[in-house]
């Protein structure tokens, strides 16, 4: 099967689904609490919407640099831009990145279906099955993956704007003001952490080369950011004015809590919190789906293959062996912490010196 090949296409809205999947997953469960905790006033979304821009504007440089190099992935431009063998240790690291990233994504799953859907059940149980299926979506490339992702993100449009709003009756503005109440030092201390939770925005640099509107990279990059953004800064303003900032404090996933906050009489669904657990499950599958292909194709890549099966399955073993490690749920956060902080510095520093390196040596080319 040759699901590596430039021949591969897929559309400018398939790559903003990529990205905006990618973006969001389990952040959106946390996301009120971890920048608030950093913030300390009602400010954090502030901080969201800034850690959104940044990363626009990092990712308008990655789409510059892939323009280089049209039909390269970043895990083969690399090496022409610093050499074979710090080009193969950079994508090695990414490749580690990413099957870390896949088994964070299915053992939050795992931690959050055994709390509040199916208690008693063993983790194996529940991870087995998850990381098979993802398996057997991701056998059919990039193609298979932009279709699905297609029909599960308007679900989860509709669904997350459903149960959030629906709330709106336990929303008090007055918990969101006075507005810019410290100054704009709080909103600096969250930059970063809300940044962290657009982890996933580096997506082009490895689905440039299989679109087939390449000039419509900027468009799709801006939009496929932009829905993450909204979705983000209107849950942090909805769960903080329900909530308060020592409210959102306590709370160890925020958003499913305020679910459980309100009933809606008379309707199919009174709560919606588990209606909110399996949408969100299909958005973590998403996020999990689309890290195993990526480190399978960087596998195959590197190694010159243009079959990324092999390396799937090679992969799979890895990804549960990782995913057993944490012994609670303390420990996988730790996890996801320390993966939002690598993910900031990987991708957020080193494509921006591959370019500067990439114009300087196409600058001295030139002039030979």
């Amino acid at each position: 099967m040759n699901n590596n090949s430039p021949t591969d296409r897929i559309s400018s809205f398939q790559a903003i689904m990529l990205l905006t999947n990618f973006i969001l997953g389990t952040g959106i469960l946390v996301l009120p609490r971890v920048v608030t905790e950093k913030v300390k006033t009602p400010d954090s979304w502030i901080s969201v919407i800034l850690g959104g821009v940044i990363c626009i504007l990092i990712v308008l440089l990655h789409v510059r640099l892939c323009q280089r190099y049209p039909n390269e992935t970043f895990f083969q431009f690399n090496q022409k831009i610093v050499g074979k063998w710090i080009g193969l240790f950079l994508s090695l690291i990414v490749i580690v990145y990413y099957i870390v990233l896949s088994a964070y994504e299915v053992r939050t799953m795992v931690e959050t279906i055994g709390i509040y859907l199916l208690q008693g059940t063993p983790t194996w149980a529940i991870m087995i099955p998850f990381i098979w299926i993802g398996l057997y979506l991701v056998l059919g490339g990039i193609n298979s993956l932009a279709r699905m992702l297609e029909i599960i993100f308007p679900i989860t449009a509709i669904c997350l704007l459903l149960v959030i709003f629906l709330g709106i009756g336990i929303f008090e503005v007055d918990n969101l003001s006075p507005v810019l109440g410290m100054g704009v030092k709080p909103i600096r201390k969250g930059i970063m952490t809300a940044t962290s939770i657009f982890s996933g925005f580096e997506i082009i640099l490895f689905i440039f080369m299989f679109m087939k509107e390449k000039k419509q990279a900027p468009k799709s990059v801006i939009i496929g950011l932009g829905v993450p953004i909204f979705f983000y800064t209107m849950t942090t303003i909805i769960v903080v004015g329900a909530f308060s900032v020592d409210g959102v404090l306590l709370q160890t996933w925020p958003v499913l809590t305020y679910i459980r906050g309100y009933e809606i009489p008379g309707l199919f669904f009174e709560r919606f919190d588990s209606l909110f657990i399996v949408i969100w499950i299909m958005q973590i599958f998403t996020t999990y789906t689309i890290a195993l292909f990526l480190s399978a194709l960087g596998m195959a890549q590197i190694f010159k293959k243009r079959c990324i099966r092999p390396f799937l399955f090679g992969i799979i073993p890895i990804i549960y062996i990782i995913a057993s490690v944490p012994r609670n749920i303390n420990e996988v956060y730790k996890m996801g912490g320390m993966h939002g902080n690598v993910a900031i510095y990987l991708f957020g520093i080193f494509p921006i010196l591959l370019l500067i390196i990439s114009f300087v040596r196409g600058s001295i080319d030139a002039k030979i």
